[in-house]
């Protein structure tokens, strides 16, 4: 049996049986109402009345069933048409929700459904609209990865191709071309490599090691391994050594590879001649590392969408330059350690900051 009729004959169940409890708690309680009045004119009517007081009691119980009996069809009717009207709204909502579902089902994810009323019906169709929502963003962050990394491996293969065919053509030498080879292969194991790393980190499954460690150390670690890069593109990595001891609770190696990430990034977007600053200091409780360089900074418009995976500033920029996951990487890594990570910009450059919990 369909939903409706299912609906509709519960409602009317119910006003049946709250018909026949009418009629029986009418037939009693009502003599205790009337037989006061029939006292009383009994009363009135002196020794006569105690004849009828029979009769007048009957013609008052007649006449109460009579006026029930006479509401009946009135009273049925009205409940009738209140539950079709409310039968309606619920099946009404239901096939919303079937269709909705079978459209999602389906991969159409833009489909919504009305959110009328402030009942639980309307509670529902807002927590299917969320869901929707939800799921519309991860199919668009699925096709807009497959798009990115199908544009990031253009790039080496490309490449790839060039070579293999001046080999095979006798326009270049074996000897030529390994290094190349070898250079972009090189690139697509980098790409593979953070791809993998930032779908772990974006789920929360990289294995954390914290300890204890001074932030002294992990700034000497991250300058000795940067300090021959910035020499040799003439950016001046500075950093300021902490002036008393400042330990946090992190896994060092993870926190190595944030202040790397965002020092590589930091490089990249800073001319020769300039300088990068890298500074650590307590701040409200935890140890908050600042990188601060001298570039053209970001348009406010790209701060919000800085740390999305792939996102370029500059989309002209080559895709030799990096994966473009290292500063989602950074992100997910931060917050998995119990930080907070941030951009602030300028016209004379760019701040990232982010913070890890104190020892």
């Amino acid at each position: 049996m369909k939903l409706f009729p299912r609906l509709f004959l519960g409602h009317l169940l119910v006003i049946l049986v709250a018909l026949a409890a009418l009629f029986l708690m009418a037939e009693l309680t009502a003599p205790s109402f009337y037989r006061h009045h029939v006292e009383q004119m009994v009363t009135l009517l002196g020794p006569e009345g105690r004849a009828l007081r029979l009769d007048l009691e009957n013609g008052m119980r007649r006449t109460l069933n009579a006026a029930l009996i006479a509401a009946v069809p009135f009273a049925v009717l009205v409940a009738a048409v209140t539950a079709s009207l409310t039968s309606q709204r619920i099946v009404r909502s239901v096939q919303l929700l079937s269709a909705g579902s079978q459209a999602l089902a389906t991969g159409h994810y833009g489909r919504r459904l009305p959110e009328t009323g402030r009942d639980e019906l309307a509670a529902l169709a807002h927590n299917f609209n969320v869901l929707a929502s939800s799921l519309q963003r991860v199919e668009q962050d699925r096709v807009t990865l497959i798009g990115n990394v199908g544009h990031e491996l253009r790039t080496p293969l490309a490449a790839l191709r060039g070579y293999t065919e001046a080999l095979t053509d006798g326009l270049m030498t074996p000897e030529r071309v390994a290094p190349a080879i070898a250079r972009e292969v090189r690139a697509m194991e980098r790409l593979a490599s953070d791809l993998s790393l930032v779908s772990r980190v974006e789920a929360g499954q990289v294995a954390l090691r914290p300890s204890t460690f001074e932030v002294g150390d992990l700034l000497i670690a991250a300058v000795d391994r940067f300090e021959e890069a910035f020499q040799e593109r003439g950016v001046k990595l500075r950093w300021q050594a902490v002036a008393s001891p400042l330990a946090v609770q992190a896994d060092f190696e993870r926190a190595l590879q944030v202040l790397s990430n965002i020092l590589t990034n930091a490089l990249k977007h800073t001319p020769p001649g300039k300088q990068v600053i890298l500074t650590a200091q307590r701040v409200n409780g935890e140890v908050a590392f600042a990188v601060q360089d001298t570039g053209n900074g970001i348009p406010p418009e790209h701060l919000g969408r800085i740390f999305e995976r792939f996102y370029r500033v500059d989309s002209a920029r080559t895709r030799s330059e990096g994966s473009g996951v290292g500063l989602t990487i950074a992100r997910g890594l931060v917050e998995q350690m119990g930080g907070t990570i941030g951009v602030t910009s300028g016209p004379e450059g760019s701040t990232f900051t982010f913070t890890l919990p104190p020892a």
